[in-house]
């Protein structure tokens, strides 16, 4: 696995993208959403999705199952202990992902405020990441980016 952060680094090819991760927290359980409400979210993705894909730089998407059906593994000094559901009680779950390659930190967020975030709770947000280096020193091959 490449981060692309790095590879600029490791480069004198400044145009290289950088992996982000937009992770979609909103409140799973709630208000039922009305059915215009949901198909202008749904549409949202769709245009984010296709215009990602367009650009070249779409490497995944997908909405996540129920926290209902999360299990928890945790490994603490050799003992490895399963639990049913998410981690944490909080007020917003884990509701899907993108990942994309975007030049730098602004195109990622300017991305990440078009992924819309309703669901149940009618509200939520989209932390930011980039991917961590994993990939050995050495030389990088430029990854192919489609033209915008």
């Amino acid at each position: 696995m490449i981060c692309w952060a790095t590879a600029a680094a490791l480069t004198d090819d400044s145009e290289l993208p950088i992996r982000y991760m937009m992770l979609i927290y909103s409140r799973e359980f709630g208000e039922p959403v009305p059915p215009e409400e949901d198909r202008q979210i749904r549409e949202g993705h769709r245009v984010v999705m296709e215009e990602t894909a367009r650009r070249g730089i779409l490497l995944g998407a997908e909405p996540l199952a129920a926290t209902t059906l999360a299990t928890t593994v945790r490994n603490e000094n050799g003992k490895v202990t399963i639990t049913d559901g998410p981690f944490a009680e909080t007020k917003e779950q884990l509701a899907g992902y993108y990942i994309l390659d975007c030049k730098d930190i602004d195109e990622a967020l300017e991305w990440a405020s078009k992924i819309p975030t309703g669901c149940a709770g009618r509200s939520g947000c989209v932390e930011v990441r980039p991917f961590r280096n994993t990939s050995p020193p050495g030389p990088l091959e430029a990854p192919r980016r489609a033209e915008n």
